[in-house]
């Protein structure tokens, strides 16, 4: 950073050393060709209408009413690193459907993108009872495919001179001097936890939300990720997600603010929290929980203030056609006609198919 009493010669021939040295890479190489392009992949993930598109739009400068998800839906953005040099470019993929779609996991996260991959899970907090399990389900089969995405060769695409620059990113691990490194395991690739509609939150009953802000500092602990609350009515609350964004998604300066007290909006970048920190789960009989780890510690006294929202039907949440939020009365009233005449076909089918069959005895 210059200082104000630098005469201009002073930063001229400081910029110079900057770029003989090789620092600065927007500027392009020695040889005249143009400065390399960087490329990120964000994948938004999370609770089912909980504000992702919105997040994302606000991120973007997106001045536009968001749609709900049909599935999987895919946008970027771009954004310059300096005066005259290329931008960078962001990709940004979202799925919808909660954890019903979680299979479709396995299509924005690929060996080509793994390396400069990061992960954003959206919870919805006025939905507590939702939050154990969207978090379980969707991280459990993200960090498969992001294993398998690592595991496997590149491709040969990946062979040819390329002119986006791809930061090279290793499986992230903790350092062996970590003092919590026996209990946590943190995420393969980089990993944000989000808060969404904290003004519903925040009117919740004063031990709960602390029993919901101590489970969330340990969740995003345990998988190495930074933790922010937000509302879509708050800009800024707003803004301080956005940043958090733009670090993952242009790789600008990390923020150092932090805020754990749990009567207002959390905000604790990755790495800033420790479980000393955050302190023992809250309850009073621990002791009488039988947990092999943390992790299974943690959700048992959860899952006691808020029981996990069942299921009952998992095949019938899987069929995007049958979600309310997809719903178009014509498309819907045609299915519902077509599916009256798939019905009396095969019920003909099996009449005609009887019939045959008894001739066949007769014969």
């Amino acid at each position: 950073m210059p200082k104000i009493s630098d005469t201009l010669w002073e930063l001229a021939a400081s910029e110079v050393r900057h770029r003989e040295n090789g620092a600065d890479e927007e500027e392009g190489d020695a040889a005249g060709n143009p400065p390399a392009v960087g490329e990120r992949t964000v994948f938004f993930v999370g609770s089912k209408a909980g504000g992702k598109t919105t997040i994302l739009l606000r991120c973007l400068d997106r001045d536009e009413p968001p749609k709900p998800t049909l599935a999987l839906e895919y946008t970027f953005g771009r954004r310059a690193r300096g005066h005259n040099t290329p931008k960078d470019i962001a990709h940004f993929w979202e799925l919808g459907g909660g954890t019903s779609l979680s299979d479709l996991i396995q299509i924005p996260i690929t060996p080509l993108n793994v390396r400069t991959l990061s992960l954003v899970l959206v919870l919805d907090l006025s939905k507590p009872n939702a939050l154990w399990v969207t978090t379980e389900r969707l991280l459990q089969s993200a960090r498969a495919q992001v294993e398998r995405a690592f595991s496997e060769p590149q491709g040969s695409g990946e062979s040819r001179p390329s002119k986006h620059a791809t930061p090279k990113r290793e499986l992230r691990t903790l350092h062996k001097d970590h003092p919590d490194r026996e209990l946590i395991n943190p995420f393969p690739v980089p990993l944000l936890l989000i808060g969404s509609k904290y003004d519903i939150f925040q009117d919740l009953d004063s031990e709960k939300r602390k029993v919901i802000c101590k489970t969330l500092r340990f969740l995003a602990h345990y998988h190495g990720a930074g933790l922010v609350f937000t509302s879509s009515k708050s800009e800024t609350l707003m803004s301080k997600t956005r940043g958090f964004l733009t670090h993952l998604a242009f790789g600008t300066e990390k923020g150092r603010i932090m805020a754990t007290d749990h009567s207002k909006p959390l905000i604790i970048p990755a790495g800033m929290d420790s479980l000393s920190q955050i302190g023992t789960p809250p309850a009073t009989d621990i002791s009488t929980l039988h947990a092999r780890t943390p992790l299974d510690l943690w959700k048992k006294v959860f899952e006691r203030f808020f029981p996990a929202e069942s299921t009952s039907d998992p095949k019938e949440l899987k069929d995007p056609a049958k979600d309310p939020q997809y719903s178009e009365a014509q498309i819907d009233s045609m299915r519902a006609q077509k599916d009256q005449e798939l019905e009396q076909y095969k019920r003909n089918a099996a009449k005609s198919w009887k019939g045959m069959d008894l001739e066949f005895q007769k014969n």
